[in-house]
């Protein structure tokens, strides 16, 4: 009898069904304000689903919640069909649902709508509530349940080799607590002591994230954790739970989480699917070991998808706002207005119409700004020398800005301490920290949180949090 089973994990599928919508202005500013690639979540979910077939030895799949877009009826039929791939193929499939997956209309604080997307507007559509998902995805995990909540729809599932995975749904209120309440933990905790006593490894899943992917997520959207995330903080760390997965940021990252006793676990969050850089996660569990090995998948191409030539991840980034405001810039003086309402899908920029001369002069002189000017600024605080100087004279600022923005989602970003690019933001923070005291401005104060301004920037810059966000091997117990 074998020893270790896999799982494969996947998150924020924003699928939409083909029926919910028609080539135009709707779907493709909704695409674009969502930085995902929704009309092709079909063909970017058979992709990967593909990858999970063709692995023979493979048994299990876990998908995270956000499942479908708009919380319309016909999308989550149309995933089921779908879902029908793995499960013909022997796979059991387990699933959470979040907020995207039911639509709200006053009955809590979920502001997702069911609509239709016709050619020049939208059109309400069948809703689904939330009281309804565990029902409508029965088969997809509580089939396998030993135990279920009743309040929360959560449930926990032995697997093979003597582990447990305890699925949460965390939809809440809708928004500002997409977690569980009292009855949830008390649950919760229960499961995890009733696992502890049969001598199973436990792990857990939940859409919202538990530890931010940066500091400042928490500090600005404390609302987009999970609700009661010190609370399962403390709990994961008093009865030794060691991994917990997640989504929802879209940020595919592992951070890892320590309390005052040197008890720790690790929050390992998958990009969401239909990203520039999205991937799945395969989790190898090994019983002899108690050990998880975790490696991150994606696609090179979309199966039954036109992408021009382009790759995968070539084709979504033209669809975000970093690969438009990439497209555009260069069209910033023969079409102003079009850069404007490009951009403005994503973030508003709408009131630079209002001094088109002035915009037009400096966003038209951003592609002529070397990082070299930026690094000579701040030489001597970030620890510059003449050669980095030199290699920097041949680097756009604008190159710079757009690799780090591009690689946000990505968790590893790809600029370490030992670059001149990051040397340079080092320096130039830190200079500009020195001269806005001086003029008696304390800009750590206008900032959220506790952080300075370079603590906030750095981990944009790369991956200071467990060096590799694309895989690592975790002890699920103490030795």
């Amino acid at each position: 009898m074998s020893t270790k089973f896999s799982m494969y994990v996947l998150t924020d599928t924003h699928f939409l069904s083909p029926a919910m919508w028609v080539e135009g202005d709707s779907i493709n500013n909704r695409e674009k304000g969502d930085q995902i690639a929704i009309k092709c979540t079909p063909q970017i979910l058979r992709t990967f689903f593909r990858k999970i077939v063709e692995d023979k030895e493979n048994e299990y799949v876990l998908i995270t919640g956000d499942l479908i877009n708009n919380g319309d009826r016909q999308s989550h039929i149309d995933f089921q069909k779908e879902l029908k791939i793995l499960t013909d193929a022997g796979k059991k499939v387990l699933v959470t649902c979040a907020t995207h997956d039911y639509a709200g209309l006053g009955d809590d604080e979920n502001i997702f709508h069911a609509v239709t997307y016709t050619e020049n507007g939208c059109e309400p559509a069948e809703r689904v509530y939330k009281t309804e998902l565990p029902g409508l995805y029965y088969e997809y995990g509580h089939k396998y349940a030993d135990s279920i909540d009743s309040e929360s729809g959560s449930y926990s599932v032995k697997l093979p080799c003597g582990f447990r995975l305890i699925a949460i749904y965390d939809n809440g209120n809708g928004r500002s607590h997409c977690g569980l309440f009292d009855e949830g933990f008390r649950w919760l905790e229960g499961e995890i002591i009733k696992a502890g006593e049969a001598g199973e490894t436990v792990f857990l899943a939940v859409h919202h994230p538990v530890i931010p992917p940066w500091n400042i997520y928490k500090d600005i959207a404390e609302f987009e954790m999970f609700g009661g995330y010190k609370r399962l903080c403390a709990l994961m760390c008093k009865h030794g739970v060691r991994l917990i997965l997640t989504g929802h940021t879209h940020v595919h990252g592992i951070k890892k989480y320590t309390d005052d006793d040197g008890n720790f676990f690790f929050d390992v969050t998958t990009s969401a699917l239909p990203s520039a850089k999205g991937r799945m996660r395969k989790l190898v569990f090994d019983e002899k070991s108690k050990t998880c090995d975790i490696e991150s998948i994606g696609i090179e191409t979309i199966d039954g998808l036109d992408t021009g030539g382009k790759t995968a991840e070539e084709y979504i980034y033209a669809l975000n706002f970093v690969g438009l405001a990439e497209k555009w810039l260069p069209k910033v003086k023969t079409d102003f207005d079009g850069f404007i309402d490009e951009v403005s899908h994503v973030v508003n920029l709408s009131k630079l119409k209002k001094h088109p001369v002035l915009a037009k002069a400096v966003i038209g002189s951003l592609p002529k700004l070397k990082m070299s000017l930026f690094g000579r600024f701040g030489k001597k605080a970030g620890g510059l020398s003449d050669s980095d100087i030199n290699y920097l004279r041949n680097i756009t600022l604008l190159d710079t800005v757009f690799n780090v923005a591009g690689n946000v989602f990505a968790g590893n970003g790809i600029y370490p301490p030992s670059s001149p690019e990051y040397k340079t933001l080092e320096g130039c923070l830190t200079r500009l920290e020195k001269i806005l005291s001086a003029a008696g401005i304390d800009i750590n104060g206008i900032l959220p949180g506790d952080e300075t301004l370079l603590d906030t920037a750095t981990p944009f810059m790369y991956n200071n949090r467990t060096g590799d966000d694309d895989r690592i091997t975790i002890e699920m117990e103490k030795k």
